[in-house]
């Protein structure tokens, strides 16, 4: 076990101290932050904190209500009233405001109000600060708490039947993260597996794994490099949901949506408990090409078919939105090299049932740990054949044999 480990912390600071790893680790999450801070900053810089006028031709704006700030504590927008519209429109060719309502004398009985304005609309948030000013204004008869209630809005939790899942005004986030952490899971794939696969052909090349041997098992040997990765991976998961988390934080400080956000915990389990096995097993395939090909070349192009195996989930996007419990979903959702990207998307589209999730989770893990013990036969069959490449009837054989 110690040897294991040492294996592993020297792959980990191997990898880790490299001035790429570095980089791509801490530039991509920092790259992230400026264009949120960027976009934030735009976004600020060119909001319009004129006032909006009204003309009210229908009589139903209440005499003495004309809130400041939501329930929550939110500042409006402030609105102007305006007896008529010519005044309103002298207001906002002088600038006086940024546009101007006008509630026409059906508007009760199914007119439409029409907005006016001379560059460019009033902003999303702008619009929603007059309806809810609009709202209090027309529920200000109603009794108190009925009156807080409409104006909160309908603020729905969906939950499913078996109590399960549920999602409530930030499922979007739900929604988007598996797209993130997916993204995410593919470029360590590419980047970790990628580098695994070197070290693998590299040491095979100068014959350092023959030296390595002596004093390892090739179980050994092979367990510690793919923890070592593994741990890679972790830590480049961490960062990047640290720089998540702390980006959410600022920009609830500017961005309204932001404030209400719930952290969706249960898909962050799901998230964890599929990475790990999901990567040891990318990890475990890596070794198998490296041990069985002569040079880096030959592991390249098998490695461009692995990697399609672990991104067929986005071929088929379409299925997910209209049909997530389809029988090609829940093959998808079953399969080892899909079913971490699968399964995350499929969770803020339906409800996974039980059965689904810890059979996939198991299949996944026990593919891994065959991966891996598989590997480490290919792999000692490969250092005796120096020089030769191993088919795959070769490979077969050599887990056989080891295993007969």
């Amino acid at each position: 076990m110690r040897k294991l480990l040492r294996i592993a912390r020297h792959e980990y600071v191997k990898v880790a101290g490299k001035r790429s790893f570095i980089i791509s680790t801490v530039g991509f999450p920092l790259f992230f932050l400026a264009v949120m801070a960027f976009s934030i900053f735009m976004a600020v810089g060119s909001e319009d904190n004129r006032p909006l006028g009204v003309v009210d031709e229908a009589g139903v704006l209440a005499a003495n209500v004309a809130p400041t700030e939501r329930a929550g504590g939110d500042k409006l927008v402030e609105v102007r009233r305006f007896a008529d519209e010519t005044t309103a429109r002298a207001a906002l060719q002088q600038g006086d405001i940024q546009a101007y309502y006008l509630l026409p004398d059906g508007y009760l009985s199914g007119d439409n109000a029409r907005l006016y304005y001379w560059d460019k609309t009033p902003a999303t948030v702008t619009q929603r600060d007059f309806d809810y000013y609009l709202r209090a204004n027309l529920v200000a008869s109603l009794p108190a708490e009925v009156r807080e209630r409409a104006l909160a809005g309908p603020v729905v939790t969906a939950r499913s039947a078996d109590g399960q899942q549920e999602v409530s005004g930030d499922g979007f986030i739900s929604f988007l993260l598996p797209f993130g952490i997916g993204f995410f899971f593919l470029i360590a794939v590419m980047s970790g597996g990628g580098y695994l696969l070197q070290a693998v052909t590299d040491e095979k090349e100068n014959r350092t794994v023959e030296v390595m041997t002596t004093s390892v098992s090739p179980n050994q040997l092979i367990f510690g490099k793919a923890l070592g990765l593994i741990a890679v991976a972790l830590t480049q998961l961490l960062i990047l949901l640290i720089v998540i988390v702390a980006g959410l934080a600022v920009g609830a400080r500017f961005v309204d949506t932001l404030q209400d956000l719930r952290v969706p915990w249960s898909l962050l389990l799901i998230i964890v408990a599929f990475f790990l096995p999901s990567y040891t097993l990318i990890a475990g395939m890596m070794i198998a090409v490296g041990a069985a090909v002569t040079e880096l070349r030959q592991g390249q192009q098998v490695v461009g078919i692995l990697n399609m195996l672990f991104t067929l989930p986005y071929f088929f996007v379409i299925v997910f939105f209209t049909a997530p419990n389809s029988p090609l979903a829940v093959l998808l959702t079953l399969f080892p090299t899909t079913s971490f990207i699968t399964i995350t998307m499929r969770w803020g589209m339906s409800t996974i049932p039980a059965w689904q999730i810890i059979a996939s989770w198991l299949i996944l893990v026990l593919s891994s740990v065959g991966m891996i013990w598989a590997a480490a036969r290919v792999f000692r069959v490969g250092m005796l054949l120096y020089g030769q490449r191993l088919n795959f009837k070769a490979m077969l054989r050599a887990i056989g044999a080891r295993a007969g």
